[in-house]
């Protein structure tokens, strides 16, 4: 048996490149859904209490007008009275 050696030349093998792509995806993202939520609920109930509050003081400024304008009412009807009982009195001599 005859020995026989093969010797072949190759090109030396490229290196190898490895690209790894990491994606982190943002923390709190539902987090943030329930953040916006609470805000908009809170400002929300911030404008409907402001707007109670005015309402309120609207009404106590027009109860307390109504009131000015009953007293004011009520001292032309005694003015008139003693206007006429003095004008009575007078006649009456």
């Amino acid at each position: 048996m005859e020995e026989r050696i093969v010797e072949t030349d190759r090109a030396p093998e490229a290196p190898v490149h490895t690209t790894t792509v990491i994606r982190e995806r943002g923390s709190g993202g539902g987090a943030g859904i329930i953040m916006a939520l609470a805000l908009l609920i809170a400002v929300i109930g911030g404008i409907y209490l402001f707007s109670r509050q005015s309402a309120s003081e609207s009404a106590r400024d027009n109860a307390v007008a109504n009131a000015a304008q009953d007293v004011g009412d009520a001292a032309n009807k005694v003015g008139d009275a003693a206007k006429d009982a003095a004008d009575n009195l007078n006649h009456k001599d």
